[in-house]
């Protein structure tokens, strides 16, 4: 079925205000991801200030051209294309790559927009291997504590050692 004109406006406005006011925007192959699976997707974005929505790639691609972003347009392959974006930085990106772990590469990260510039599929798979915030507080206080750990048992040696 055909998109009305009114309708390529709408979507293209979304995908413009979208592209400009998301701190970042991941691009997303779902070929074979079911109905079932890609509300599943939608509601862990929802959960993490983010959302999800699906265009054709010559509207993604009218909306990126109009955005004026820096950088090379990745590429957007052969399939369906969707973006998730989001508020959170490391959000949209961490949440498509897990639930992609999740269910066996049915989707895919083909690239994405982050700090103001187009980043490639590589680029963007790193920044959603970077651990939540949570996790790297804790990993931040277990580099602080290891060295007054380390001590302590050094002094616990020292006065065993002592004693004997």
């Amino acid at each position: 079925m055909a998109i009305t004109k009114a309708q390529k406006e709408a979507i293209n406005h979304k995908l413009s205000s979208a592209l400009a006011d998301s701190a970042t925007t991941v691009f997303v192959s779902f070929n074979g991801l079911g109905v079932e699976k890609n509300n599943t997707l939608r509601k862990h974005l929802k959960a993490n200030d983010s959302d999800y929505f699906v265009a054709k790639k010559t509207l993604l691609k009218r909306a990126m051209d109009a955005a004026q972003i820096g950088g090379d347009q990745p590429p957007l392959g052969d399939g369906m294309v969707a973006i998730a974006f989001g508020s959170d930085q490391m959000a949209p990106a961490r949440e498509v790559f897990e639930f992609s772990k999740e269910n066996n590469g049915a989707i895919d990260i083909l690239g994405g927009i982050f700090d103001g510039t187009f980043k490639s599929r590589e680029e963007m798979m790193e920044i959603a291997t970077i651990p939540g915030m949570d996790t790297l507080r804790g990993m931040f206080a277990n580099v602080i504590n290891s060295p007054m750990q380390r001590f302590a048992v050094v002094l616990g040696q020292v006065a065993a050692k002592a004693d004997n």
